[in-house]
């Protein structure tokens, strides 16, 4: 298949909507600093670059898992957190239920956004200075604008013409168990290595290690491994650039601002040429990480780039050494055989 080298007017409108509402998160969290500014930047990106047509039904699992990810949060650290032996099976329980859902298809939006909302969550729960009550609320609070905003660029930027609804690959019952048991498994080992090590500066790399399991199964998530470390580079060059060029002025927002969309919007480009979750939604991803989470007026990021690259290519070159044994373990048996396999 050739790849399209020119936008269509739905491309255009999608490269608008992407670039406008990460850029709108990331000046609304910076405006009235908000912590967790993680939250109000990747939500948006996550949102518009997974769907490229939003519905009540797909407002309603991204609202849904929000509610739902804050109660388990508050749940296994407010009940469970000094007992670590009780948390992990909890946590891969709750990320099998999500790649299920994921693996079924009628629900993968609130299976995939619920997965990596949680990883994130998980992540800031885990260190001793974090306040609960402060994370859920950031995380509620960064749905409900996300949800906003989203509705915002759909009415500033519309359609051109009306979208082919997109259709879900039926798969044979243990395809989805060995899809579900497969993302569980690697998203909770992800889970225990960021527990055991003090990796608070991490948070790319845990969710990269949960963005490249969306393709639910091995001949998927091998390339888009490969695409995820691309992506996490091209969005660490174009933050470096970006820091080199605001020099010493990242404390003045709207310029800060403006170069994001800029970037963003280069980004979402080739996003949406690539027509999937490729190397310009790993550089969209890293880029909301980066600027949201580490940028403030008295810290620049060229250091949280070095790092974020680095961390990145080491976390999914791990993911895809165990997604690989995880897989061959898998289809030694009947009940869990991936259709790919035969």
């Amino acid at each position: 298949m050739r790849r399209r080298t020119a936008l269509t007017e739905n491309d255009l409108r999608q490269c608008l909507r992407l670039a406008g509402g990460g850029t709108l998160g990331l000046f609304i969290c910076k405006l009235m600093g908000w912590d967790n500014g993680a939250f109000f930047c990747v939500y948006p990106m996550l949102l518009l670059g997974l769907t490229p047509s939003i519905n009540a039904h797909i407002v309603r699992q991204f609202l849904l898992q929000a509610v739902v990810v804050s109660a388990e949060v508050l749940v296994i650290y407010g009940l469970f957190g000094d007992r670590p032996q009780l948390m992990v099976p909890l946590a891969f329980l709750a990320f099998l239920w999500r790649f299920r859902l994921m693996a079924q298809g009628s629900l993968f939006m609130f299976g995939a956004l619920g997965s990596v909302f949680l990883s994130m969550q998980l992540h800031f729960a885990s260190y001793p200075d974090t306040h609960l009550y402060d994370l859920v609320t950031s995380n509620l609070v960064a749905a409900g604008l996300t949800v906003l905003i989203a509705w915002l660029m759909f009415w500033l930027f519309p359609d051109a013409e009306p979208r082919p609804p997109r259709q879900m690959p039926a798969k044979d019952l243990p395809s989805q168990r060995h899809e579900a048991v497969l993302g569980a498994t690697i998203a909770t080992l992800s889970f225990m290595l960021f527990q055991s090590f003090d990796l608070r500066d991490s948070l790319s790399a845990q969710v990269a290690s949960i963005l490249v399991l969306f393709p639910m199964h091995w001949n998927g998530i091998r390339f888009a491994g490969r695409i995820r470390a691309l992506g996490t580079l091209l969005g660490c060059a174009i933050g470096l650039a970006l820091q080199l060029v605001l020099y010493s002025h990242y404390d003045v927002l709207p310029l800060v601002t403006l170069m994001y969309w800029t970037a963003a919007f280069c980004c979402a480009r080739l996003h949406v040429l690539e027509g999937a979750q490729g190397i310009g939604f790993g550089a969209l991803t890293t880029l909301a990480i980066v600027f949201g989470q580490y940028l403030t007026p008295q810290h620049d990021v060229v250091y949280s780039i070095a790092y974020r690259l680095s961390s990145v290519c080491v976390a999914v070159f791990l993911t895809l050494v165990v997604v690989f044994a995880l897989h061959r373990l898998l289809n030694r048996f009947d009940a869990f055989r991936h259709a790919s396999h035969a």
